[in-house]
């Protein structure tokens, strides 16, 4: 995921977004201890993602960012 397309979404986006990504991360991580985790790549690529969305989240919380579709 693109950084451009997440300081787009909107802080509940974001937060769904979030939820999706730890649910992966999950499936992910036991498909890996299970040795049916065919890409390893893909288990960083959606961590990295998962990070990236909490940072955005938290560049929110702290007033560092504007939220998009927000007038003001």
């Amino acid at each position: 995921m693109k950084r451009d397309i997440i300081t787009e979404l909107t802080a509940t986006e974001l937060q769904r977004k979030e939820s999706e990504l730890r649910d992966e991360v999950f499936r992910l991580r036991f498909q890996h201890h299970t040795g049916q985790l065919a890409s390893p790549i893909k288990l960083r690529t959606t961590r990295r993602d998962l990070a990236r969305v909490l940072t955005q989240l938290r560049a929110i919380e702290l007033g560092l960012t504007d939220q998009p579709g927000k007038e003001g």
